[in-house]
């Protein structure tokens, strides 16, 4: 029988249900927070355990043991210590910017102190909790669901009235992802919310004036930079914060010297102030810092103050500049914008953080407005019938009196005065002082009340515009009471402290590229010739040369591959065989010109490098990635426009397969795949169909190659863009195509034709390269010859017919391949 009830079961099989169903219960259940209420399913739990407790503000402070035993008990199933974890930290002043939590008893310090046992400690729910929370719970505005065992219901969400989410931040780690919000001012947060509702269209631009970076509960500054701007616009990136720090003179007692010392009096966000003074201690015994005499901590009640003494010979202000570069003074807060909506992770941009919290709160009064209205429409016709009871009172009285029982009474007053049960149970019940003329009156008034009440609630639910002034009016009340001004300073200029900061880091790479950028004219161009020489010459000097005209004569002159203006220090982005790319280093080259590999950033050296591509100042556009097996991927030039001195990895390659071309590409342009048979696919990119990846993505297959078939070229036209596509052949022929006569394909399909082979068994009977025509072609061949091709001959050639170049070729002499000169698009 034992052996029957054994199932064999496949052993990757069961660890992989198994673990997906741990990571997604560690994902839900545990680490991220819910985009709502900002909470996560421990705090909330919390939250609602000391709601059902009592534990308002007007109400002692009970133990803290208590509150975690009723956590543990009734809803979250875990160890207990981390439920105090839990509820430490929202007591926690320097933790969170609006503590939820009202503690009595040692809950520690910013120098990471534990707290005391929760058997010594005391909380309570604190004004703002039990005002923008808790308030509505009752009010049937957010779902209930079972408990662990069944035995209780909780809340999937509360009530909140404010993002709680923006304005006390969030970390957790989960599996495979993490989350860390900063901090934020409840001023700003409302402006934004408010500036919303009433202008949906808001812009980007306005609504990061409104919420202008994190505030922290520690104080400090934040340097503005594109950190900023990137973690809301995509809801990851690095912000800069600093501690305050003066210079002031330290009088050290009578008949010794005056000294400089630096005053620290706030720290970033998260910074240990013990372990700060414990590591700087040790960079002043090793030696790496010299000019410090003492480092005291006189920090008390009344605020934080680290003392750092200066020696009387040493410069206080290069200290001060030594702290903020090389010690935690001057940090990044790694911020990622990953939430619960709707159950699933989503990294989210500021504007869909508060659009989704804003929709939520329009839910709650919705349903709170309907709760009110049921219990008014109740009482409205209990209030009814107890006045026409008195208006009928003689009438009523004998039906009672002859009624044998309280039921026969009900069913009396039923059907005589043609009122519902609700009603004659009202009655029944009423008090006999009800009679009195002044309570007559008082049901009169009530009854006016009522009404005006149920026509208030029956217009919110039936005119959003109306459900939206309640919403500013709400939101406005509690920005008076719960509001307060910005603790975290603001710093313009952040990106250029920063890349000062970068700079003092890596002075071999960073400032060094600084210093050779000052040093050359602004009126130069950067040439990249055909044997990959990179030199910047003065734009002059190119006129007189004549390397842009196209009836350049000069043999001794080797073609141009690219030439561009360092006019507006433009990024020029090299792109491996191996899927890497990373920024040329061009400025070097006005000292010393020399081979390309000399100015690829580290990483890209030793690879064979297949395009370069100036990055242009466009919105929408990304880099398109096709590789040898006929796959493809965009990714967004957002992805890679900050990468820095080394090079990354931004297409992820299968064994034997290679990067073949890399384009750029707008949105609805087309995209040309040419293989050496000649077949030609072209394909329109849309975000529907090539959506952006991550830089790890092998991306889709969008073309089907046969045997001995490959991609030779890709290249990219805007939408309304017509232009001549050239094939070339190692026979030394060529064929023209208009790109606009080539027929749209779909991912997979076979495409176009565009040459016809008399043998397609012969391998030397191929296309070896394309593009598209202009005046700068040049041809490359296997001796080392650059000849320029003469347009004319193409410009005068029929479509779709075969013609021989007029290129002379010697003996055992065949084209090798063929390149454009890469400028600046004309306006």
């Amino acid at each position: 029988m034992a052996k029957e009830r054994l199932k064999p079961i496949s052993l990757h099989q069961e660890m992989q249900r198994s673990y997906l169903e741990y990571a997604m219960s560690v994902i839900v259940g545990r680490a991220l927070p819910d985009a709502r209420d900002g909470l996560k399913p421990v705090q909330r739990r919390i939250l609602f355990a000391m709601y059902e407790l009592g534990l308002t503000p007007d109400r002692p402070y009970r133990k803290c043991a208590r509150v975690v035993g009723d956590v543990l008990g009734k809803y979250h199933p875990h160890g207990d210590q981390a439920v105090y974890d839990a509820l430490v930290r929202q007591v926690q002043i320097f933790s969170s910017r609006y503590p939820i939590l009202d503690g009595h008893g040692n809950f520690g310090s910013i120098d990471d102190d534990p707290p005391a046992a929760m058997r010594y400690t005391e909380t309570r729910l604190s004004p703002i909790s039990n005002d923008a929370i808790l308030k509505e719970i009752d009010k049937e505005t957010v779902d209930f669901s079972s408990n662990f065992d069944g035995s209780q219901q909780e809340p999937d969400v509360l009530p909140a009235q404010l993002p709680f989410l923006l304005l006390n931040g969030s970390a957790g780690i989960a599996v495979g992802m993490a989350t860390s919000i900063p901090p934020h001012n409840l001023n700003e947060v409302v402006e934004a919310l408010i500036a919303i509702i009433k202008k949906p269209s808001l812009e980007e631009k306005k609504l990061l004036e409104l919420i202008p970076g994190p505030d922290f509960p520690t104080g400090g500054e934040i340097l503005i930079s594109n950190g900023i701007k990137d973690t809301y616009t995509k809801g990851r990136g690095s912000i800069t914060m600093r501690g305050i720090a003066h210079i002031e003179e330290i009088n050290p007692g009578k008949g010794k010297h005056k000294r400089s010392g630096i005053i620290i009096t706030e720290l970033p966000y998260q910074l240990n102030k013990a372990s700060w003074i414990e590591k700087l201690a040790e960079l002043v015994n090793n030696g790496k810092v010299s000019g410090i005499a003492d480092i005291r901590d006189e920090s008390d009640r009344d605020g934080m103050r680290i003392l750092v003494e200066i020696k009387r010979d040493s410069d206080p202000k290069k200290i001060l500049n030594f702290l903020y570069q090389k010690t935690s003074l001057q940090s990044n807060f790694g911020a990622i914008l990953l939430a619960l909506v709707d159950g699933q992770p989503v990294q989210l941009t500021l504007r869909k953080l508060l659009d989704n919290f804003l929709e939520f709160r329009e839910n709650t009064i919705l349903l709170r407005s309907n709760y009110l209205l049921k219990n008014i429409k109740k009482r409205q016709e209990i209030v009814e019938a107890l006045i026409q009871a008195i208006n009928n009172l003689r009438e009523i009285i004998n039906l009672i009196e002859k009624s044998k029982d309280t039921a026969e009474a009900k069913n009396s007053l039923i059907s005589n005065l043609k009122i519902n049960e609700r009603q004659a149970d009202g009655i029944l019940g009423m008090p006999l002082k009800k009679i009195t003329s002044l309570e007559k009156n008082s049901l009169k008034n009530e009854i006016e009340d009522l009404q005006g009440k149920r026509a208030e609630l029956e217009s919110i639910i039936n005119d959003k515009e109306k459900l939206m002034k309640v919403m500013i009016k709400e939101l406005k009340e509690l920005k008076k009471r719960f509001g307060s001004v910005r603790k975290t300073k603001l710093i313009e200029g952040g990106d250029a402290l920063i890349a000062e900061r970068m700079a003092n880091q890596r002075p071999n790479k960073e400032l060094q590229r600084i210093n050779a950028l000052k040093e050359l004219s602004k009126d130069s161009e950067i040439i990249i010739q055909a044997n990959n020489e990179v030199k910047i010459i003065p734009s002059i000097t190119i006129k007189k040369l004549k390397i842009k005209e196209s009836n350049q004569e000069r043999k001794n002159i080797l073609p141009t591959k690219l030439i561009w203006p360092i006019l507006n220090e433009p990024k020029i982005l090299a792109i491996s065989q191996l899927g890497k790319i990373g920024l040329l280093k061009w400025e070097f080259a006005g000292k010393k010109p020399g081979p390309l590999e000399n100015f690829l950033p580290a990483g890209l050296e030793n690879d064979e490098i297949i395009n370069l591509i100036p990055l242009q100042e466009k919105k929408d556009i990304s880099l398109g990635l096709i590789s040898s097996d006929g796959k493809f991927k965009r990714v967004s030039i957002n992805e890679i426009s900050d990468i820095s001195n080394r090079s990354t990895t931004i297409l992820k390659l299968k064994n034997n397969i290679t990067l073949q071309s890399c384009v750029l590409c707008e949105e609805n342009s087309y995209l040309f795949l040419i293989s050496n048979i000649g077949r030609i696919i072209k394909i329109k990119i849309t975000e529907n169909e090539f959506p952006c990846m991550g830089k790890l993505a092998q991306g889709t297959s969008i073309m089907k190659l046969f045997p001995s078939e490959n991609i030779i070229e890709a290249i990219n036209i805007r939408e309304k863009q017509i232009k001549d596509l050239i094939l070339i052949t190692s026979k030394g022929t060529f064929i023209k195509h208009n790109t606009k006569e080539i027929k749209i394909s779909k991912k997979g399909e076979l495409g176009t034709i565009g040459i016809n082979f008399k043998n397609n068994k012969e391998m030397k009977d191929r296309v070896i390269n394309c593009f598209l025509n202009n005046k700068y072609v040049f041809i490359k061949t296997n001796q080392e010859r650059y000849e320029k091709l003469e347009t004319e001959l193409i410009n005068n050639s029929l479509y779709k017919k075969e013609k021989k170049l007029n290129i002379k070729l010697n003996d055992n002499e065949f084209i090798q391949s063929i390149f454009s000169m890469i400028l600046p698009e004309e306006d």
